[in-house]
């Protein structure tokens, strides 16, 4: 599986910014994704994931502010970003986990896109 990362930018405090990842390659085997980020200084976050039946989790700092989509063919994910605010700068990461094997003994690997920059000015 590879994913690739896209949407990042500049953008003031109060602005939207729309993240998307690309996935490629094994997509049927493609489960839960992800967006992680890492400002600068600081450890890598999770801040929202998607399970295959569309389930969602936030983040505490990003709830009712960001919202992470999926598309119907799992290609494709989302992250709608508003009212951002400075401290959700940093770089944001998509990532994926992908199962594989016959259902008695399945495994599961993990994948990460590269990196999107964002920074919100104040």
């Amino acid at each position: 599986v590879q994913l690739q990362a896209s949407g990042g930018g500049l953008v003031q405090t109060g602005g939207s910014l729309r993240l998307s990842c690309s996935a490629s390659g094994r997509i049927r085997s493609i489960t839960t994704m992800r967006w992680y980020r890492q400002a600068p200084g600081k450890q890598r976050e999770l801040v929202a994931s998607i399970s295959s039946d569309y389930i969602t989790n936030y983040l505490d700092s990003v709830e009712g502010r960001f919202t992470i989509s999926r598309d119907n063919s799992k290609t494709t994910l989302y992250l709608q970003m508003d009212s951002l605010k400075p401290e959700d700068t940093g770089v944001y990461y998509c990532n994926a986990d992908s199962v594989y094997g016959p259902v008695e003994r399945q495994y599961t690997d993990n994948y990460w896109g590269q990196g999107t920059l964002v920074t919100v000015s104040s």
